[in-house]
């Protein structure tokens, strides 16, 4: 294996290694910046974060494993909970929640670093996870609808390019579908004249990706504390899915570089690296990060896993983040490429959870498998769709809403615990190719 495989960066010389780390760079970006366009928050400060907060986890792995750190997709349903149109001034208090969250996973980390990886995990089984991960992308679809609505023609040139690159592209673009769904119809509508360039124009080539009123740190001394713990109690329960798909990613990128990640640097160390970096970034108003599937399958592709040529393309996405022309072109991007794009996206997140059912093999003939999984969809969509959109809670001056996801994953994580006749073992392997439990 070592023969046919490129490891050290002295073999490729840098020419290669600038071009290589640029392909990792568009292969993470179609999806990184459609979170900030999807949220409101800031793209340039999105850019930043996932090149810092990636070269972070690589300090804390030892420089060993090959990820990207990109934006999360399953922090959408948190975002829009408490800013629903994207709203300035209640996007800092998500950006708390979602803060919380990261510290989650140190104590995840703590927790796999004491007792082991397969004992804790047997608290998060697919039975909780995969309906979860299901209820997050059920819970956005609404919204995909209401953007698409802004022009149908050109939602359904994203949809249809999206989907001929997901199916029949090759080599590197069939690894960046979401990007090509956005540059096609993106192009589309700016002939057919459906974008306003106005603000690019005006838009300087370089400034500072951060703006203080975007961060926690503008809530002080102006915080609204009832809003505030709602936004905690509400966003940080969706570590537990973003935590197993944490894993799975490790899991996959094992299995591509064939090297035990899991036991070397160890679990504990990833978790850490994604968990403080999605913690840093949310205190300056980017959003949560996540291992990427995607540079993992240009790993795949390309046969070289050195993680320099990661590093590479975090360091490319810093550089972009100071150009706010470049955010503003994307901030041009109308509303039809992003219902688009978002329609596909929101369906595939909970095709990830019924995935996670199949691959794993959940008996769905278990009645306590049956009333576990009834019990998170049920509470997770019954409570989004109904008219508060929360179950709130009033003690002495203090309001407290819990979301639908929060409800159902603690529900779903206490229920799964307390019946009897659990069957779920965690385990990873490399000698199918296959690690299990692996990300959609």
């Amino acid at each position: 294996m070592e023969n046919q495989v490129i490891r050290d960066a002295r073999k490729l010389g840098a020419p290669k290694m600038l071009i290589l780390g640029l392909q990792h760079m568009f292969a993470m970006f179609g999806a990184t910046i459609l979170v900030p366009t999807l949220t409101g928050l800031s793209i340039s400060a999105t850019l930043l974060f996932a090149g810092l907060a990636t070269l972070l986890f690589h300090f804390l792995a030892k420089g060993k494993v090959p990820a990207f750190l990109g934006s999360s997709f399953a922090y959408l349903a948190g975002y829009a909970a408490i800013a629903p149109n994207g709203e300035a001034e209640l996007l800092p208090y998500a950006c708390v929640g979602v803060a919380c969250s990261g510290l989650l996973y140190l104590i995840l980390a703590a927790l796999v670093k004491k007792f082991g990886t397969q004992r804790v995990m047997s608290f998060f089984p697919p039975i909780v996870t995969g309906p979860i991960i299901i209820c997050i992308g059920l819970t956005l679809a609404n919204s995909a609808i209401n953007n698409c609505t802004g022009n149908w023609l050109i939602a359904l040139v994203a949809i249809v390019t999206v989907i001929f690159f997901n199916i029949w592209g090759k080599g590197m673009f069939k690894i960046i579908p979401i990007l090509m769904g956005v540059l096609v119809s993106y192009v589309f509508a700016a002939v057919i004249g459906k974008v306003d360039f106005s603000g690019v124009a005006a838009a300087p080539w370089i400034g500072l990706p951060v703006k203080f009123e975007n961060t926690v740190f503008s809530l002080i001394g102006n915080c609204d504390g009832n809003l505030l713990i709602s936004a905690i109690i509400a966003i940080m329960p969706i570590a537990l899915a973003t935590m197993i798909e944490h894993i799975g990613d490790i899991c996959a990128i094992s299995s591509t570089v064939d090297e035990n990640f899991i036991e070397d640097p160890g679990l504990h160390r990833t978790l850490m690296g994604d968990g403080i970096g999605t913690a840093v970034a949310s205190l300056f108003g980017a959003p949560a990060n996540t291992t990427y599937g995607e540079n993992t399958g240009v790993l795949a592709l390309t046969k070289v896993y050195d993680p320099a040529v990661i590093r590479l393309a975090a360091i490319y996405a810093i550089i972009v983040s100071f150009c706010p022309k470049f955010s503003a072109l994307i901030g041009a991007m109308p509303t039809g490429t992003i219902g688009g794009v978002s329609l596909i996206l929101y369906g595939m997140i909970s095709s990830i959870g019924v995935r996670n059912l199949v691959e794993n093999h959940v008996d769905l003939s278990k009645s306590r498998n049956v009333i576990v999984a009834s019990l998170i969809m049920s509470l997770a969509l019954g409570i989004a769709f109904s008219s508060a959109g929360a179950v709130i809670f009033n003690i002495g001056s203090v309001q407290l809403k819990f979301s639908g996801l929060a409800v159902a994953a603690v529900v779903g994580v206490a229920v799964n615990a307390i019946l009897p006749g659990k069957d779920y073992t965690f385990s990873h392997t490399y000698s199918s190719g296959k690690p299990k439990p692996k990300k959609g």
